[in-house]
């Protein structure tokens, strides 16, 4: 079985908190590997960073503050996850980026908010977990100034069209791409835009326990979407891209380790 790398689980969930360490072992089960825990709060990367030191080699964690929580973001905070990240099990800045889809902060806020962590990313010499919703202008614009660090950063859970990945691959972005693809409903910009990311930039996720793979047969009763099921999104990624299944699973899982600087296993 090819080796697969979840770069987006949001395992500090309350969703897993009965059955966290089973979700993991599922997880490894199905060829999945190694994880990356999404740390999208103080509080959150905290939890995450707790979690992956059970896992050596197996987990890891990101350390930021998702844009629906810049209102919490501060200096001290900032100063929080400046700490976090020297575990070595912190191998990303972020969440961080712009949502203006929900807008659950104010926007001047997520902009500060997210020049923060790209400063703090720079400064630190580490890679970028990024999140965009509905704001693709205004977080090129804000990149422009940053433009040395995306080659190591990766656009998380990309739901957008073909004119925005071009642009991002352009920009020398990772890309990742999430069960959004199964989606018959919304998911049709990113099938048709998936054909544009090289393999050499793509990265996979499931973004659980969001996203459940809508044309996934059985289905769990909760709904739930765990790592277990990127094998699944892989041979729907790879049926868009019009390559093999172990194409998109190897690529992806060399992207990661190469972004990320994680140990082979």
């Amino acid at each position: 079985m090819q080796q697969l790398i979840d770069i987006g689980v949001n395992l500090t969930d309350k969703q897993f908190d009965n059955d966290r360490k089973e979700v993991i072992e599922r997880g490894i089960e199905n060829g999945v590997v190694q994880m990356i825990l999404t740390g999208a709060s103080l509080k959150s990367s905290k939890q995450a960073l707790e979690i992956a030191k059970n896992y050596p080699n197996t987990l890891f964690s990101t350390a930021g503050i998702h844009p629906h929580d810049a209102k919490t973001f501060t200096n001290h905070t900032m100063n929080e996850l400046e700490k976090l990240a020297q575990h070595d099990e912190v191998i990303a800045i972020g969440e961080c980026g712009l949502d203006f889809n929900r807008m659950f902060s104010p926007q001047d806020i997520q902009e500060k908010c997210f020049e923060a962590h790209l400063e703090l990313a720079r400064k630190l010499s580490m890679p970028l977990f990024l999140h965009e919703r509905d704001a693709h202008e205004r977080f090129c614009e804000i990149f422009a100034g940053f433009r040395d660090l995306a080659e190591k950063s990766v656009v998380h859970c990309f739901t957008g069209n073909v004119e925005q990945v071009k642009k991002y691959v352009s920009m020398g972005f990772y890309i990742g791409v999430t069960g959004w693809i199964c989606d018959e409903r919304r998911g049709q910009d990113l099938q048709n835009a998936v054909k544009f990311i090289p393999l050499d930039r793509l990265l996979i996720e499931t973004d659980a326990p969001y996203l459940l793979p809508r044309n996934m047969e059985n289905k769990p009763k909760n709904r739930r979407n765990e790592p277990a099921f990127l094998p699944h999104i892989v041979n729907e990624i790879a049926k868009y891209m019009g390559v093999e299944p172990e194409v998109v699973a190897k690529s992806a899982t060399e992207n990661t380790r190469k972004l990320f600087k994680l140990p082979e296993v």
